[in-house]
């Protein structure tokens, strides 16, 4: 089989720490990588648009939040308001004249900024208080970007996002507008990947298990805390900046309301917290099966002859869409990254019969 340990040999630290020991992985990333970056070669212009896109940007904003949510272990119900600060910041920031790409980090900035402020109210309470006083920050910051027309415009205005130049070069076709979104989610990936090899991984990491004791061993809770709070901010205030910029060209209030934090939060779930790879199966998960089911009620519909009104069409796939999740939740709570996980180990010491015991 591809996944075998046989011959592989830990001689030295850099072969201990490597990420991708095993040459079954090493091969998958690569394929992977070569189908991201050559799908505008094949791929028809609506679904890199309409499905790859916002998937890649999604991906990335769920692995900020997993940063806070399975690595931390803090709760966050305001996700999307950070990704709103983000892109609204980025926005006024493009119309003042400031470069695209330097637009984006400030809305970043902007995004940790009220993040942390909020983060040294809320990190003084833990489990549910937490999780409400940052559903607080969701609703503060809906009612500001809605009733000030300096940041919004009001409570039904649309600001338009001007044409992304990157680095003076406009960027209009489909092609370009997915790459910009798949080299962010690599670069967040990327340092998602190397965050447990360093020193704030492992102090977050202890903090999750039990912030008294990692403060026994000389790590402050509060400090790392806040360094959590700060880097998701920024990954979602950029994310939220490049939504924006390359999928919806408008910012308007609601796309990033409280229901849009139920969704971000619902791909870390289903994903799995502190999975990588479940970051990316959450937000597909989330983002197409609502679509999927749609598409094959109305085909089984159609094959066997039922006649379904359009009330039913129109609830029925929420409701099977539901009872997926929940099965998968009952298979298994840890996520769809642990169902890969699982299979993954199986392979590993196929087919050797002390599996069976």
């Amino acid at each position: 089989m591809l996944f075998r340990q046989a011959g592989i040999f830990h001689t030295d630290y850099s072969a201990d720490r490597a990420l991708f020991p095993i040459n079954a992985d090493r091969w998958m990333i690569g394929i992977l990588l070569l189908f991201g970056f050559t799908a505008p070669l094949y791929l028809n212009s609506l679904y890199l648009s309409s499905y790859l896109l916002p998937w890649l940007v999604w991906t990335a904003g769920a692995l900020g939040l997993n940063l806070i949510l399975g690595w931390a272990g803090q709760f966050h119900l305001g996700y999307a308001a950070v990704m709103g600060i983000g892109a609204y910041a980025a926005v006024h920031a493009t119309r003042a004249g400031v470069p695209w790409e330097i637009a984006v980090v400030l809305g970043g900035l902007m995004a940790a900024i009220i993040g942390v402020g909020f983060a040294f109210a809320a990190l003084r309470v833990k489990g549910l208080y937490l999780a409400l006083s940052t559903l607080a920050l969701q609703f503060v910051m809906d009612w500001t970007i809605s009733h000030v027309p300096a940041i919004s415009g009001g409570t039904q205005a649309t600001l338009q996002a001007p044409d992304i130049r990157l680095l003076g070069w406009p960027i209009t076709s489909d092609g370009g507008l997915y790459y910009i979104a798949l080299v962010w989610c690599v670069m967040v990936t990327s340092f998602m990947l190397n965050l447990n090899r360093t020193a704030l991984g492992r102090a977050l990491i202890a903090v999750r298990e039990k912030d008294y004791a990692a403060a026994v061993i000389g790590v402050n809770s509060f400090y790392f805390k806040l360094v959590a709070f700060a880097t998701s901010s920024f990954i979602g205030g950029v994310s939220g900046a490049i939504l924006i910029g390359t999928f919806y060209h408008a910012v308007t209030p609601e796309q990033f309301s409280v229901d849009v934090s139920i969704q971000a939060l619902a791909m870390v779930i289903v994903g799995g917290l502190g999975s990588i790879i479940g970051s990316y199966f959450g937000a597909a998960f989330i983002l197409l099966m609502p679509g999927a089911m749609n598409t094959f009620i109305s085909w089984a519909a159609a094959k066997f002859g039922f006649s379904l009104g359009i009330e039913t069409l129109a609830h029925l796939p929420q409701a099977l869409y539901g009872a997926l999740i929940i099965g998968f939740l009952l298979v298994e709570p840890l996520g769809l990254g642990k169902i890969y996980n699982n299979i993954r180990d199986y392979l590993l010491v196929w087919p050797f019969g002390y599996v069976k015991k």
